[in-house]
Formats: structure tokens, sequence, C-alpha cells
């Protein structure tokens, strides 16, 4: 794994939130769209987006941490090899290749492939 590369928030409140962000980093968003924004912090991005309901066989449409890995697939199969197992298996979305498990706590992660 490479490391932290995004800290998603999910929210009914998009302009609150994104507001709230805005004032605390002290600049706005890098990029925003009705329903999102996305702030960029020393290579870590904070993605606000709003809460909706979960396309079939997509991920969670929730909070989560985000961690790039350079081979998805193996990463996964290393994974499933050490008893963990996939939310969702690794597949392409337009942002991109990613695949989501949980922590044992139950927090959504996802592994994505840059």
């Amino acid at each position: 794994m490479s490391g932290f590369v995004e800290v998603a928030l999910f929210t009914d409140d998009v302009a609150g939130v994104r507001s709230f962000y805005e004032r605390l980093l002290g600049s706005g968003p890098e990029s925003e769209w009705p329903g999102g924004a996305v702030f960029a912090t020393d290579g870590v991005k904070l993605l606000v987006h709003v809460r909706s309901t979960p396309e079939e066989g997509g991920p969670p449409n929730e909070d989560h941490v985000a961690i790039a890995t350079p081979h998805l697939d193996a990463a996964c199969e290393s994974l499933r090899s050490q008893g963990v197992d996939l939310l969702v298996d690794p597949r392409d979305y337009p942002w991109g290749r990613s695949a989501y498990l949980r922590d044992p706590d139950g927090r959504l992660v996802e592994l994505s492939e840059p």
C-alpha cells in the first residue's frame, strides 16, 4: 500500500460542510460540482459528497478513507489470503479502479489504484 489519498465525507448538507472546511482550511476547494467538492491538503484529498442511495453492486455511499495501492488486484488477493473479506471486489468506476472493505470497527476503507 502507498498511503492515504482521500477522506470522503457524505452529507445531506454539501454547502454547509463545504463552507465549514473552506473556513477551517483557509482556502476553497480545488474542484466542485452540484453535490460535491474536493479540497487538496498535503497530497490527501478531502471529498465532500452528497449522500444518496448507492448503486446496485457499488460501494456504500458513506464516509470512508481511501488508500492507494499500485497493484489493486494483487493487494486484494494478498488481503484475502490473510482472511480479510472484501465488501466490493476490484472494479472500474468513473473515478478509477477501486475495491472496498471494512476495518475491524466497521469503517469503510477504499483501496484505489492510481
